[in-house]
């Protein structure tokens, strides 16, 4: 990956709708190379797919979470059983098994204290947990959902 790549990605994660002419023009390239430049950078996965961003505010999503969740199951049936629930809740939006004394963070959004309690009694009854600790954000001081593109 050359560093027009490196900047057609930058772009793009910016402003996926960009026209092309734009993102041709900013990195000093015709449409035509341009455009099959991105294209290849789809093929390889490196570009997975395009988005829109909501604002949650506007879709009265308040209230953001971060549940971390310890359990005391460590095996294949248990892990598929909670990756199902995790994914079956649409309000868990991020979930990492991590490393060190939490096993599993999630990030879930919802309009208020009650949608989260409504999140959570769900996640316990599709899986057994040990412990869950939940810490909700009071402000947001960054959010990006661009990759820095430079270690490519």
């Amino acid at each position: 990956m050359d560093r027009i790549d490196k900047k057609l990605l930058s772009l793009l994660q910016e402003d996926a709708d960009r026209p092309l002419a734009e993102l041709a023009e900013a990195v000093h390239l015709t449409p035509t190379p341009c455009w099959k430049r991105i294209q290849k950078l789809q093929q390889l996965g490196v570009i997975r797919k395009k988005v829109v961003l909501c604002d949650p505010a506007k879709l009265n999503l308040g209230l953001t979470a971060f549940v971390a969740v310890r359990t005391t199951q460590h095996n294949e049936q248990w892990l598929r059983k909670f990756a199902a629930a995790v994914q079956s809740i649409p309000e868990i939006v991020e979930a990492y098994r991590m490393s060190g004394e939490i096993d599993y963070m999630l990030r879930i959004v919802v309009p208020d204290i009650q949608g989260y309690d409504t999140v959570y009694r769900k996640l316990i009854r599709a899986v057994e947990l040990f412990d869950v600790s939940s810490s909700f954000a009071m402000e947001r001081i960054k959010y990006s959902t661009a990759l820095p593109v430079d270690f490519a």
